[in-house]
């Protein structure tokens, strides 16, 4: 691909509406309720409202979960405790049907796929599958940069493309999610490179690292801060030198949700070190996030703060996948439902005084 994608997407992201949000203030207050007394719902549905320009907010449903998939070559340091031949599998089980983010995003009544962007082998013909290859898996990112700039852009447009698409599906919200044996370790090494934050304060144990794996896992993303020089790079370069390919196509799924003005909900520390490169490629792209939810892993918490973001739910939740966000769909939908169904106290069927 040649770039005018990303470029055009770009230039297409403009911010959340500042007047919007105001209505949706002072349409907030005059709801049959104690003011902040329904807590982040509240908050979330003025950003709803901040992000569509208008009060009330269209519902955010349904909703589409993005699910990319990849292979890193850092997985030679092993820094996963499973072999790379589950992303594959992981992958066949996910779009048949049988995955946490399948059952889940059944449950919130959204769409899903699985785009195989750079999985190290090709996925069966499927109706949930596209096989969108730009490589088989990354280079080592401890040793040099990940992906070529070509391919980190190939990537970002492949995950545009499928947010507009699913926006011109028909879906009002967006959610990436992905698969890849390994991908935590990119995940760190975006989050420390995007936030100036020490390999061993965003390296977690992933799915289920143990302290020596952990300690490799963290030199890696050391190695790999290091020996590209990511502080000298711009925000493409830094995603090719240490991210995946999932990752650049999960950021190209959020700036294409922000371009169409749709709400994103992220899950887990993949999805936020993809969000961080995505508002660090489009600054205004941040307006249209949400947090998913708040999980185990360490970097998760640093991107959140970083993106100016509060969770939508907190479980403990780190499988991945897209799970938490297409848990969270529904509480997003329902803070939309609260600005557009609840009574108001200048209809005069509750007063205020009788409300407090």
């Amino acid at each position: 691909m040649s770039g005018e994608l990303l470029e055009g997407t770009i230039g297409r992201i403009v911010p959340v509406d500042e007047d919007a949000r105001e209505r949706a203030l002072a349409w907030q207050d005059d709801l049959t309720k104690v003011p902040g007394s329904l807590g982040d719902l509240e908050a979330f549905g003025v950003q709803l409202c901040a992000i569509s320009g208008q009060c009330p907010p269209p519902l955010p449903s349904p909703g589409f979960v993005g699910v990319f998939e990849g292979d890193h070559g850092v997985q030679a340091h092993h820094v996963s405790p499973w072999p790379q031949e589950i992303t594959y599998s992981m992958g066949v089980n996910l779009a048949g049907g049988g995955a946490s983010v399948s059952v889940l995003a059944r449950h919130a009544g959204a769409d899903y796929r699985l785009y195989n962007v750079g999985g190290l082998k090709e996925l069966p013909e499927g109706e949930r599958i596209v096989n969108c290859r730009v490589a088989a898996g990354t280079a080592d990112l401890s040793r040099g940069p990940a992906m070529t700039r070509e391919q980190a852009t190939s990537a970002l447009e492949i995950g545009v493309r499928a947010a507009l698409d699913a926006v011109d599906g028909g879906a009002r919200a967006l959610a990436p999610g992905e698969l890849g044996i390994g991908n935590t370790t990119p995940a760190a090494a975006l989050i420390a490179a995007y936030t100036g934050g020490s390999p061993e304060t965003v390296t977690g144990r992933g799915a289920g690292a143990n302290d020596e794996m952990l300690a490799r896992k963290t030199r890696a993303v050391a190695q790999g801060l290091a020996v590209n020089d990511v502080a000298s790079l711009d925000a493409l370069g830094v995603l090719a030198a240490v991210g995946g390919l999932e990752h650049a196509a999960m950021a190209g799924f959020v700036l294409g949700g922000a371009a169409a003005r749709v709400p994103v909900v992220l899950d887990g520390v993949i999805a936020v070190s993809s969000a961080l490169a995505a508002v660090a490629l489009a600054p205004e792209a941040g307006g249209y996030l949400f947090a998913g939810h708040l999980g185990a892993e360490p970097g998760l918490a640093v991107a959140i703060e970083r993106l100016g973001l509060s969770p939508i739910i907190r479980l403990g939740m780190r499988l991945g996948e897209g799970s938490g966000a297409a848990l969270a769909l529904p509480v997003l939908t329902a803070a939309a439902r609260i600005m557009r169904e609840m009574s108001h106290f200048s209809d005069g069927r509750v007063s205020a005084e009788q409300e407090s």
